[in-house]
């Protein structure tokens, strides 16, 4: 089975700051690149923190509303000091959390969700800037067409992976969607094979009936 990396995902052509790049050139590349976010990089260009279109808007937020209609936030001490800030290292959020170019889909989904970040700097071996992936080039493993999932799984898993015979299994696919069915000997490998297609890159749901010839389960609870 062949997972998408990062490295076939992200996008390489990445707009950057420096630590010293004003607030208005950040807004600037922000708009002409039509990005939410960019990395901040230091001299050697490797990430040091990422500055996003809500830390821009700190310093909006934190003005007085003439209308009076709406309350000065009350900002923390880290948010203060955002929303007084002219340069793209007192802006950013940092540290930069980066993912690897080898990294799978799940390692990289793994961390945005744990790290609540909508993206990540892609770096090498030496932690330099490679590129950048977001949520949305995670989520382009969805757009796989059904019959590629399918050949995935008939080949790759079963028959390669598993060792079964892919007659012995039927699958279908549509919309990321697979049922199963047929009849393999053990019942033991049903779960097996069920988990092992959900892992399959661009699959959403896996449902259907697999048969088996012998309840190898049932047998070894009664050999305990």
């Amino acid at each position: 089975m062949h997972h998408r990396t990062v490295e076939e995902l992200m996008s390489r052509d990445v707009v950057r700051a420096r630590r010293d790049t004003p607030f208005k050139e950040l807004v600037r590349l922000l708009a002409d690149n039509d990005v939410s976010a960019l990395p901040v990089v230091d001299d050697l260009d490797r990430p040091v923190g990422v500055v996003s279109e809500a830390d821009l808007l700190r310093k909006s937020a934190d003005q007085a509303d003439p209308s009076g209609r709406t309350p000065v936030p009350n900002l923390e001490a880290w948010e203060r000091a955002k929303a007084e800030g002219s340069r793209a290292e007192e802006l950013m959020s940092a540290p930069a959390v980066c993912a690897r170019a080898q990294w799978s889909v799940v390692e990289a989904a793994r961390l945005m969700e744990t790290q609540h970040v909508k993206r990540l700097p892609v770096v090498d071996e030496a932690d330099r800037l490679l590129g950048i992936v977001s949520r949305g080039d995670l989520l382009r493993i969805f757009l796989r067409r059904d019959d590629a999932i399918r050949e995935e799984i008939t080949g790759d898993l079963l028959r390669r992976t598993m060792g079964l015979d892919p007659r012995e299994v039927s699958v279908e696919v549509r919309d990321g969607r697979v049922t199963l069915g047929g009849t393999v000997e053990y019942k033991t490998l049903i779960p097996v094979i069920e988990q092992l297609c959900r892992g399959v890159d661009g699959v959403v749901s896996v449902g259907g009936h697999i048969a088996c010839r012998t309840d190898d389960a049932r047998s070894s609870a009664g050999d305990t």
